[in-house]
C-alpha cells in the first residue's frame, strides 16, 4: 500500500520570523481529500561535547514552556545554513568553545506529527576556550554536569529536552558498549 498524501493546495496562515504555518488541502492515499495543518521550521543544530567525563549544558527560559531547561548547546538554522556550521557557531556563541571536530551522529524528528523540523546532533571534540557571545536576546548559563548525573536527571525529570536526552543516551552507549556503534547508522 502506498502511504503517501498529495498536497493539492498550499495554503500559509501565518508567515513569521521563524516559522511559517500552513494549513494545506491534500489527498490521503485513498483518493480522500484532507486537511494537513503543520509547521514548516528551517531546522537546527545541536552539539554535544563533554570535558573530562562532564557534559556541557545550557540553562535557558523557554517562553513556550515558561520553564527554564538544562540542553546541549543548539539553535535554529539559517537560510541554507551546513548544519555542521550552524552546531559550531552554536556551541562557540553559548558557551565560548570552539571545536576542533564535529562529527554528525544523528538527524531526529523532534515533533513529526505537525512539523517538518529536523534537528543536526553533533558530537565535538578538541574544543578549546575562547569568548561566549551569545545572540541578542539570548540569556545562558553554561555548566559541566557529570554525565552520569545529566542521566539521572534525565530519569528524574529534571531534563526533558529530546535532542539533549537522545545525545547523552548516545554518549553513554559509545562509552559503555562503544565498538559496535562506532561508524553506526547515520541519518
Amino acid at each position: 500500500m502506498k502511504l503517501a498524501e498529495k498536497t493539492v493546495k498550499e495554503n500559509i496562515v501565518y508567515r513569521g520570523k521563524i516559522l511559517v504555518l500552513h494549513c494545506d488541502d491534500a489527498v490521503l492515499p485513498d483518493g480522500k481529500p484532507c486537511t494537513r495543518e503543520y509547521i514548516d521550521h528551517p531546522g537546527g543544530a545541536g552539539v554535544l561535547y563533554v570535558r573530562d567525563g562532564k557534559v556541557l549544558l545550557v540553562r535557558q527560559y523557554r517562553y513556550a514552556y515558561g520553564e527554564e531547561t538544562l540542553e546541549i548547546p543548539a539553535g535554529k538554522l539559517n537560510a541554507g545554513e551546513d548544519p555542521a556550521k550552524a552546531a559550531a557557531r552554536e556551541l562557540e556563541e553559548e558557551s565560548g568553545l570552539v571545536a576542533g571536530s564535529l562529527e554528525h551522529w544523528f538527524t531526529m524528528y523532534p515533533t513529526p506529527g505537525y512539523t517538518n523540523e529536523k534537528i543536526y546532533i553533533y558530537y565535538a571534540a578538541d574544543a578549546r576556550q575562547s569568548e561566549a557571545h551569545p545572540d541578542e536576546g539570548e540569556f545562558v548559563d553554561a555548566a559541566y554536569v557529570p554525565v552520569e548525573e545529566a542521566y539521572e536527571m534525565i530519569g528524574r525529570g529534571e531534563i526533558c529536552d529530546a535532542k539533549t536526552i537522545l545525545a547523552v543516551q548516545r554518549y553513554l552507549l559509545e562509552k559503555r558498549g562503544g565498538a559496535e556503534l562506532q561508524g553506526g547508522a547515520k541519518n
